[in-house]
């Protein structure tokens, strides 16, 4: 492709990008295809010669949108939010045209120092702890791809800093202990797996009735475990999850982490970005104890994934279990102690400029915008939470702070998960379904960029109707 077909192609590209998101109405809001139909559609070996590009865009159309789950339609009201906006994706063109590897900030010193004023930004449109600051004696902060990976980073901090720096010699993780809710995110099994901590080493704390972890369960158990000879190391404090948007009491579960030192995790993946709004700050109760944290603009705020706030309070902890410097990699101003390579805060070694998509958003308005979307999300979550009430068919069973609403058929489980399989057939909605306490419930999650009061209003019909 030569520059000047690169220029007349992006130019296209960005109109048909345009086009998709406007008129994303006309398209069933999940994809209708069968297992294998998508690629039985392509050919099975490589083109022998180039295409024109209009053939590939033509492609778009015939076979890649039809396998297309539509995220940013107004009506997907499944997972959690995945939103994006025009700034993000621009920002996140020109990194693609920048084609930086920001490993280190020798390889690219925009790459790492805008990301770390962002994070920054970030800590103070927040309001989170001064302690995550880059300018603080001991904490900073790093744009992961995932709360995954988050959350692998900070079991690796935590088993590093328990062992005294030993597991980087000696690699037994048998006596360590961790522990979260049912509730809490998948990754964080997977996490701790990645790590060494088996599945018998977790402890499944139990939840109260709005799905909180009980801290009396944890010093129980803790205490138990202490008294067996193993070492709790880890735990986490979810502030909304994902299944029922519960919120852990950090605070509380923060003393029980230090007296035992442990290493206190928070994970506000899915709603901790609404702490943007000031009335929303209360997600952000007890974070000034936490050793770890991390939220996602890349769900509620407009910046296209991936993008995950990591914070720390405990840098050499996180240096320690993750800095390897083969000789290729030194730098006078790394060795200084002048600069961040960001290698060292995450599980690979490459990187993408992704602050450019949060930088733009932040400049172009973006928060501004963010707020706006979220109030009127939490106001239209709470009013559908009212037409719910009024149903006696129906009913709420989880609380609904925010923007997720749990909500069941009360004539049982197989009633409802019928309901939501008809509704996401039907191509006008999209659901998903979650267990809580045993019970089935749909979730509705209100998160969408375009979102209005007509869509939620239309949604609920839907559920009425196939109820």
């Amino acid at each position: 492709m030569t520059p000047d077909e690169f220029r007349t192609h992006g130019h296209a590209l960005i109109d048909w990008i345009t086009d998709y998101l406007e008129g994303i109405e006309r398209y069933p809001v999940g994809s209708q295809v069968q297992p294998g139909e998508i690629r039985a559609m392509l050919p099975e070996h490589p083109p022998a010669t180039a295409e024109s590009f209009d053939a590939v865009m033509a492609d778009m159309d015939r076979v890649i949108m039809p396998g297309i789950t539509h995220w940013q339609h107004p009506e997907f009201f499944a997972y959690f939010p995945g939103n994006t906006g025009y700034a993000a994706i621009l920002g996140d063109l020109a990194a693609s045209g920048l084609g930086v590897q920001g490993m280190s900030w020798v390889t690219s010193p925009a790459c790492t120092e805008v990301e770390t004023l962002m994070m920054d930004w970030m800590q103070e449109l927040l309001g989170l702890p001064e302690k995550f600051r880059s300018t603080s004696a001991t904490g900073g902060g790093v744009i992961q791809g995932s709360a995954s990976e988050a959350t692998l980073a900070s079991v690796l901090a935590a088993r590093w800093r328990v062992t005294g720096g030993r597991i980087n010699t000696i690699g037994d993780t048998t006596n360590l202990v961790a522990y979260a809710t049912a509730q809490a995110h998948s990754s964080i099994e997977k996490g701790l797996r990645v790590a060494g901590i088996g599945t018998s080493q977790i402890r499944v704390v139990p939840h109260d009735g709005s799905f909180a972890m009980r801290v009396d369960e944890l010093e129980r158990m803790v205490a138990e475990d202490r008294a067996r000879g193993l070492q709790p190391f880890w735990v986490c404090s979810s502030r909304g999850t994902t299944s029922s948007m519960a919120f852990d009491p950090t605070a509380d579960i923060a003393h029980v982490a230090r007296a035992n030192g442990m290493w206190l995790h928070v994970d506000a993946a899915m709603s901790g970005i609404g702490a943007l709004a000031p009335e929303m700050r209360w997600i952000n109760d007890g974070v000034e104890l936490a050793d770890s944290y991390c939220t996602n603009p890349h769900k509620w705020m407009g910046v296209n994934f991936d993008c995950d706030l990591f914070y720390t309070s405990d840098r050499a902890a996180l240096l320690g279990a993750l800095s390897i410097l083969p000789e290729y990699l030194r730098s006078q101003a790394a060795e200084a102690g002048a600069v961040i390579d960001y290698r060292d805060w995450q599980i690979p070694l490459g990187r993408r400029f992704r602050s450019l998509k949060l930088w733009f958003t932040i400049r172009t308005g973006g928060v501004t915008d963010a707020i706006d979307m979220m109030r009127r999300h939490v106001g239209l979550t709470q009013e559908l939470a009212s037409w719910v009430a009024a149903d006696p068919r129906f009913e709420v069973i989880a609380p609904h702070p925010l923007n997720l609403l749990c909500v069941r058929l009360k004539e049982g489980d197989l009633e409802t998960d019928a309901m939501i399989e008809k509704a996401n057939a039907s191509g006008r909605a999209l659901f998903t379904r979650t267990v809580l306490d045993g019970a089935v419930a749909c979730r509705v999650s209100i998160g969408g960029r375009t979102t209005e009061r007509r869509h939620v209003e239309q949604a609920w019909a839907l559920l009425q109707e196939l109820a």
